[in-house]
């Protein structure tokens, strides 16, 4: 048997220039990989905060009373204290996802949707926001995950589509990240969320969620920079077993993932098993780091290990960008890259 029976070639992202449909994207509103069984039994509290098990009992009840009538725009009567929303408030790392995708699992009925952000507004761009209306209405819950203030003119969109929704009897349930120039990291953006969509404020209750990034309870340091050697030598094990392994060098990727709407960086990644970089260094450029940050999310969601040479993944973002408006951002994509390179090393 020749050699070149025996060996597989790494693919590569920069490859993968995925269209992705509305139909698609409907189809993949649902709670990502690792969070298909996720449950309130499931989830871990941490004795430490109390309030982690206080969110579990308030989130069980969601469904047992029912939201007053009139949809987000109607004043509540007091003797009525259900809201038709609500939105889980902590910080990164401490089972907000989980939580969310556990009420997923509890809503009642088959129609219900589970995406980022991101998702439902590509999906507006795909169907156009009547269609899209008309696609979600009936929902008995609409989970959004990562709700993004970072675009004024998303944001205000999004109310007005959720508040459609409501106005139909759909339940909402959201987290949120924090909105450029504003940390808000000892509130954890609850009033910043709640202040972007002041139409909708009085009609979200909030739960917070304190507690320690739950990926970095077992894990300290960095994520884990391999050599040359080492890389190559886990890409050919990986294709060896019959599994697929890319390999791109970091500034091709980086370039790769501005020609790709982040809605679409599900699909650059599927049916990866293994993603492979080399030559990390610190970006400077914020779009790029956003971009990044998108991709890690989505690489998290699937749970694909990574391997990769140069700077520890989770030092890649320089110059002041660690004490600017997307601080949260980016300590929750290193928190994510430091698991997801451990992944690999376990």
């Amino acid at each position: 048997m020749t050699s070149s029976a025996t060996q597989a070639v790494p693919g590569s992202l920069t490859d993968r220039s995925p269209v992705v449909s509305g139909a698609e994207i409907v189809a993949s509103l649902r709670p990502p990989r690792q969070f298909h069984d996720a449950s309130f039994d499931s989830y871990r509290p941490d004795d430490a905060f109390p309030s982690q098990a206080a969110a579990v009992e308030k989130l069980r009840g969601f469904f047992a009373a029912k939201p007053a009538s009139g949809g987000f725009f109607a004043r509540r009567k007091k003797t009525e204290p259900a809201t038709p929303g609500v939105y889980l408030d902590g910080g990164f790392g401490v089972g907000k996802t989980h939580l969310l995708a556990a009420l997923w699992h509890a809503a009642p009925g088959p129609k219900k949707y589970f995406g980022t952000f991101i998702e439902y507004t590509a999906l507006v761009g795909a169907l156009g926001y009547a269609a899209t209306v008309q696609e979600l209405t009936g929902a008995s819950l609409i989970c959004i995950d990562e709700f993004e203030l970072d675009d004024p003119g998303d944001t205000m969109m999004m109310t007005r589509l959720l508040s459609e929704l409501v106005a139909t009897g759909t339940r909402i349930a959201a987290t949120s990240n924090t909105p450029p120039n504003a940390l808000g990291e000892g509130r954890f953006a609850a009033a910043d969320f709640l202040r972007e969509i002041h139409a909708l404020s009085a009609n979200f209750e909030t739960f917070r969620i304190d507690g320690t990034d739950y990926r970095r309870r077992s894990i300290e340091g960095h994520a884990v920079s391999s050599s040359d050697e080492d890389v190559r030598a886990e890409v050919d094990r990986f294709l060896a077993d019959g599994r697929v392994a890319t390999l791109d060098d970091f500034d091709a990727l980086i370039g790769h993932l501005a020609t790709v709407h982040p809605s679409r960086f599900i699909k650059i990644i599927e049916g990866v098993d293994l993603i492979a970089i080399t030559g990390v260094h610190e970006l400077t450029n914020q779009n790029e780091a956003l971009r990044l940050v998108a991709f890690i999310d989505r690489v998290y969601d699937a749970q694909i290990p990574v391997i990769a040479t140069g700077a520890a993944l989770d030092e890649v973002f320089g110059g002041d960008m660690l004490s600017g408006g997307y601080r949260k951002k980016y300590l929750r994509a290193m928190s994510r890259m430091i698991a997801l390179t451990a992944m690999q090393r376990a």
